[in-house]
């Protein structure tokens, strides 16, 4: 009977044991987290360039930004203004190779016309999210447009003296706005400023619509971006808060170091995310 019991005892154990090891791991899709890109990544290249680099990342997301220059034959560069055969073009070569634009910025209007031709640009395209530093006077109106098109603006943060430096000054920004307006949280651009960015996030917990996500090495205002993990900006600690916070969004990978060739530092990085994510309870 004891030898019966042993051999149980000990076939249980083994039947645990191989089960942790076949369980699946957490993923950032688990948690409802997109993770792609911000094409500023990839601005030594055409933007049709940059969805291919996307692509070949194993990312279905990206966040265009004003200026690139559009590539694959096209005339001109990335702008809201564009006109409706490109249009059309544009969202025909990211069907292709399944790549979903789902951001656009840093782009400031100067105009509420300005403004108007922006948010009806983003609902031709698709867009979700409007990545911006609106002007204090125009913030009321962009209020109402976000609103009438169901579309988010998430406000950016770049380092001090910027408007938006702090998320003290972006949550008096936001009283009695919308809530489709947010936080479009640079951590890098906190830590640039002095800023912890986890703090930082614990602040805005409930306001933030995605992230410009990377990982900086030490030197202050100028510092570098470098391989997630090996930087300042403990990315541990933010995945944790923002799990904790069940925050459900994109992460923008935005790299700005060695623009020629940072696939394989990106590439590490997601590693580094992936492992990370899969630890988080």
């Amino acid at each position: 009977m004891r030898s019966l019991f042993q051999f149980s005892a000990a076939a249980l154990m083994l039947s645990i044991v191989l089960s942790c090891q076949t369980a699946p791991r957490q993923t950032a899709q688990d948690l409802e987290w997109k993770v792609g890109v911000q094409a500023y990544t990839f601005r030594q290249f055409s933007f049709f360039d940059a969805v291919d680099k996307t692509r070949d990342l194993g990312l279905h997301y990206i966040e265009a930004y004003p200026g690139q220059k559009l590539g694959g034959g096209l005339q001109g560069t990335m702008d809201y203004n564009m006109d409706s055969l490109t249009r059309e073009k544009l969202l025909k070569y990211l069907k292709q190779h399944d790549v979903k634009l789902t951001a656009f910025g840093v782009v400031v209007p100067d105009s509420l016309s300005g403004w108007d031709a922006l948010f009806a640009f983003a609902k031709d395209m698709g867009i979700g999210t409007i990545v911006s530093e609106p002007k204090p006077r125009q913030m009321s109106y962009v209020s109402k447009l976000c609103d009438k098109y169901d579309i988010d603006v998430a406000i950016h943060n770049h380092p001090q003296p910027s408007a938006y430096w702090s998320p003290d000054t972006l949550l008096a920004a936001l009283q009695g706005q919308s809530p489709h307006i947010g936080s479009c949280s640079d951590v890098g651009h906190w830590k640039r400023s002095g800023l912890d960015p986890v703090e930082c996030l614990k602040k805005l917990q409930g306001h933030i619509k995605e992230l410009h996500f990377k990982d900086i090495a030490p030197g202050g205002p100028e510092a570098a971006d470098t391989v997630w993990g090996t930087g300042v900006c403990n990315v541990k600690g933010m995945l944790t808060e923002l799990h904790r916070q069940h925050f459900k969004g994109l992460f923008s990978i935005e790299y700005e170091a060695d623009p020629e060739n940072n696939v394989p530092q990106i590439t590490q990085s997601l590693d580094y995310f992936n492992q990370a994510v899969a630890q988080l309870k």
